[in-house]
């Protein structure tokens, strides 16, 4: 089956959602001086409409309808109103998740900056790739490590950014075998106004491969403690101590030294991120220090490892796009509003199917919930095949692109077992990469 790159636009007309005449003309004449482009349209709107567009400007009702239909929160939400907003009006830009209620005609200069800002989150021409599975062990978190790894190693854009969206699946840096690699974790991440530079980013984050950060889920026990296991060569799973982080003049995030844990004796991630808190205040990316020591802590700490913050996710999708990143997120078998972050934002939504009757029957239901989110997806078909099924048998029965199918590859398992995924040589896996990123537009490998 024959497909076309995915086409990225540099820059995305905004969704303008609002009734009354003079309303929508003020917006358009605010529009027409910050020389962007409107799209205007009135509720209801698809998803990918909503997801897809630069930014989003509505009135009180098309907030209230969209809140009421489930319309994903999302960076670039601005609510317009005429004259002085009412409680009614904060009321319902709370509903929607606005980030700023601009009165017109007065605050005209505030919608001018806001498409100023969010004409910025498509000049970089980042890409977001989301990896799902149809059902437990389809190989979601392993093929979406190895586009990872793929892309980074052939520098499809600048940087690399993995991010792990299933936290109840053990932390994708085991994968990688960098479970002991100092670096911020998903637990130690605190985004407060719901923005985070991207080289602030980069800088906080453990490297999986040169140009490659990695944001991996935590692990933690019920009872607060730190999850303290042996892993590979005997040594704890688990990672660094408390950094002491402060705050450089150009925003960046400064990490401090990071010392490895002693074998049998190391903390794990989410135990280290009581210790370090990313914010981010008024543009400015930092660190705060947390309280680490109280039970109170601990529990909040174990909430946060167990659950993913959907306003936190799309800041970290948003702030590699803006930098211009190749984004890979690891959704899995997650279902939920983080998740549903991760596949609203994606430019491209792969499905991994073995190729088994069983997975098939998944495959079927999983598409019909991709679809509903969005129209881009594509298909990778892995085997083994025990009952001779083919790849482009499962495309047909799916209706769904088939972007490769690839046979199972020998070893791999106690490979992740022993030392971590790598791609560095040919075979079914990196294959399956490679065609993910040149649906993207990568150059053939």
């Amino acid at each position: 089956m024959n497909l076309s790159p995915v086409a990225l636009p540099p820059h995305a007309p905004a969704l303008v959602l609002v009734r009354d005449e003079r309303l929508r003309a003020e917006v358009r004449r605010v529009a027409a001086a910050a020389e962007r482009v409107t799209h205007e349209r009135v509720m209801p709107v698809g998803r990918h409409a909503w997801s897809g567009a630069g930014m989003v400007i509505l009135d009180t009702a098309a907030a209230l309808a969209a809140a009421a239909a489930g319309c994903p929160r999302r960076a670039g939400i601005v609510l317009v109103t005429e004259g002085e907003p009412a409680v009614a009006d904060w009321q319902a830009a709370t509903a929607v998740g606005a980030e700023r209620v601009v009165a017109l005609p007065v605050e005209a200069v505030a919608l001018v900056e806001q498409f100023a800002e969010h004409a910025e989150s498509r000049t970089g021409e980042g890409v977001v790739i989301a990896v799902v599975g149809a059902g437990g062990g389809a190989g979601a978190s392993t093929l979406a490590a190895a586009t990872a790894l793929r892309g980074a190693a052939r520098r499809v854009r600048r940087d690399t950014v993995l991010i792990d969206g299933a936290p109840l699946d053990g932390g994708i840096d085991l994968v990688l075998g960098m479970e002991n690699v100092p670096g911020l974790r998903w637990p130690d991440l605190v985004i407060q106004d719901g923005r985070v530079s991207a080289a602030a980013l980069h800088n906080a984050l453990p490297a999986g491969a040169p140009g490659l950060a990695v944001l991996s889920c935590g692990r933690a026990l019920s009872g607060g403690g730190a999850a303290e296991f042996s892993g590979r060569g005997g040594s704890a799973l688990g990672a660094t101590d408390a950094n002491q982080v402060g705050v450089s003049d150009n925003s960046a995030i400064r990490p401090g030294r990071a010392s490895r844990g002693s074998p049998g004796h190391s903390q794990a991630a989410l135990d280290r991120g009581a210790g370090d808190a990313m914010s981010q205040v008024g543009g400015r990316a930092g660190f705060e220090r947390a309280e680490s020591d109280s039970p109170a802590a601990r529990s909040r700490a174990v909430g946060a490892a167990a659950e993913l913050s959907p306003a936190a996710v799309r800041a970290v999708i948003e702030s590699g796009r803006t930098a211009g990143d190749l984004v890979v997120c690891d959704v899995s078998s997650e279902r939920g509003p983080a998740a549903d972050a991760m596949l609203d934002a994606a430019d491209l939504v792969v499905l991994i199917v073995p190729a088994r009757l069983r997975s098939i029957a998944a495959a079927e239901v999983v598409s019909a919930y991709l679809g509903e989110r969005n129209p881009n997806r594509g298909l990778i078909v892995r085997g083994p095949a025990p009952g001779g099924l083919r790849g482009a048998e499962v495309a047909e029965l799916l209706g769904l692109p088939l972007l490769a199918a690839v046979r199972g590859q020998a070893g791999l398992a106690s490979r992740l077992e022993r030392g971590g995924l790598n791609v560095r040589r040919r075979g079914p896996l990196r294959d399956a990469a490679d065609a993910v990123l040149a649906m993207v537009g990568a150059d053939s490998a």
